[in-house]
């Protein structure tokens, strides 16, 4: 085997070049697709997106974003659901006052 940096021959399990120092060990590729069903899982359950946001920002920012994206988009969701009702319960109360 040969080093990737240097050239020079190494031992076939050498996992660094005594030459060059350079580590000849290939890092796995992670998959980064930023997956719609990660959006929907965060929207599902909101906890699970924002922990999943949190977790993999770093490593896999497209899909960190498409979790976060739905959580947010779920919490927005239940809170503009609380002010409607929340409206509704207050037109609700003015109107069988004044009648």
């Amino acid at each position: 085997m040969y080093c990737k940096n240097c050239a020079k021959e190494i031992d076939d399990k050498a996992a660094i070049c005594p030459h060059c120092g350079v580590s000849q060990v290939t890092a796995p590729q992670v998959v980064d697709n930023g997956g719609i069903g990660w959006g929907l899982l965060g929207c599902c359950i909101p906890l699970v997106g924002l922990i999943l946001f949190l977790v993999w920002k770093d490593t896999k920012p497209k899909t960190a974003k498409a979790a976060g994206i739905g959580a947010l988009v779920s919490v927005c969701c239940v809170v503009l659901f609380y002010a409607l009702i929340f409206g509704l319960g207050i037109m609700g109360a003015i109107g069988s006052s004044v009648y």
